[in-house]
């Protein structure tokens, strides 16, 4: 049966501690704290560097059994390389740990630079790369380079999982129809953000499964989302869950400390059915 995760984009926010976070509670207890109240967490710190199988190993330790943990792909592949020529920054990123999470390892998240648009034979290029699995993810990360010391290199899996990876992009030029059908065409969810209108909104759906990103209703990062929205998202998710789809669902509202009060009226509204 399909499933519904919920949950926020990364979980260390100093405005959150003593708001959503409690009084006191200490800083490496917090992704513990957030796991016991929603079913998924984004990765973000992978992004803006490569982490060590310790980190990935120690935060699949603080979450609950059932529970998922997407990752964020490195920005070094997506805004700096633009897609282009990343072979060995793609080993070096699945080598820095990402198969330490085990079972607990969520989709994979790619977030294109607003100043990239849609390139047909840079994304083939780029998708044919993609591990699908985490045992062709242990033999790529097996390339990497000197960026990750052999000690610190995770190169085998505990176990053959599928991977499955989305790409959220931010460019006009992704509303093309071609585009829609090359994410299809490879099996790659094009993601659905809600960007307070900054970036384009797309809902189609390209793999077996949704990723959701909700950056704000009104403000980007800022805003909270209504009770009505929330009711309104619970439909849809409900809806694409029905059809059989996986959906994983982020909240990245963090500024003003309502994403994780959304992702918990959120799954609050699922739950009631």
């Amino acid at each position: 049966m399909a499933q519904v995760r919920v949950g926020i984009s990364g979980w260390r926010y100093p405005p959150w501690r003593g708001v959503f976070y409690p009084k006191g509670l200490v800083q490496r207890r917090e992704l513990e704290y957030a796991a016991e109240r929603m079913s998924s967490i984004e990765i973000n710190g992978s992004f803006y560097s490569l982490q060590r199988p310790e980190r990935y190993r120690s935060w699949a330790e603080q979450t609950p059994d059932d529970f998922v943990l997407a990752v964020k792909g490195g920005r070094f592949i997506t805004h700096m390389k633009k897609l282009g020529d990343v072979e060995t920054p793609l080993a070096n990123f699945l080598a820095s740990g990402v198969l330490a999470l085990g079972p607990k390892l969520g989709p994979v998240l790619w977030q294109l630079p607003p100043t990239l648009g849609f390139d047909a034979e840079r994304l083939t290029a780029f998708f044919d790369l993609l591990p699908r699995t985490t045992s062709a993810a242990a033999d790529l990360a097996g390339a990497h380079d000197a960026k990750v010391a052999d000690d610190q290199a995770l190169t085998r899996a505990d176990a053959d999982r599928p991977v499955r990876h989305a790409l959220e992009v931010r460019h006009d030029s992704f509303r093309a129809p071609e585009a829609a059908a090359l994410l299809r065409e490879h099996d790659v969810a094009l993601v659905v953000a809600d960007t307070a209108g900054k970036w384009p909104y797309l809902e189609e759906v390209t793999a077996d499964f949704v990723y959701v990103r909700l950056h704000g209703a009104e403000e980007l990062y800022a805003s909270g989302y209504t009770d009505e929205a929330l009711d309104d998202w619970a439909a849809r998710l409900a809806a694409w869950r029905d059809d059989g789809l996986d959906c994983y669902v982020y909240f990245d509202n963090d500024m003003k400390v309502h994403a994780p009060f959304d992702a918990m009226g959120l799954i609050e509204r699922l739950e009631a059915g």
